[in-house]
């Protein structure tokens, strides 16, 4: 059974920092792109950051030079680093994969459009207070 398990969330003041974590398990797929999304109160899922199958990575304009994502082969593991925490960063924050290689794309008004996956975490909540 493939999953996929979100910690690392929180609360933390404007300015702080958080890692989330993203366990992978039972995923087959020889490639894959993986991603964090997040939606906040009352707002649509939006794209944060996609990590392609060949490690290259794209974020959305608003978390660009603050967020990082990566993962760890030998532990299966994806993770966000979030610098420079904004009280709009606030949201649920959900880690997804898609088999093969591209799962993101850039939108010129600096949104990132995330597609194909077919895994989900149950998402973790990420708090900043001003």
């Amino acid at each position: 059974q493939v999953q996929l398990t979100e910690s690392g969330g929180g609360s933390v003041q404007a300015g702080g920092s958080l890692r989330l974590s993203c366990a992978a398990s039972g995923y087959t797929e020889e490639k894959f792109c993986m991603a964090w999304l997040r939606q906040a109160p009352g707002k649509a899922r939006e794209g944060v950051a996609v990590l392609y199958s060949d490690d290259t990575t794209t974020y959305a304009d608003s978390v660009s030079g603050r967020f990082t994502i990566s993962r760890v082969s030998a532990n299966n593991t994806l993770y966000l680093q979030m610098n420079t925490l904004k009280p709009e960063d606030t949201a649920m924050y959900y880690c997804a994969a898609a088999p093969g290689a591209y799962c993101g794309t850039s939108n010129p008004g600096g949104t990132l459009r995330i597609h194909g996956m077919n895994v989900w975490g149950k998402g973790i909540l990420v708090t900043i207070s001003s």
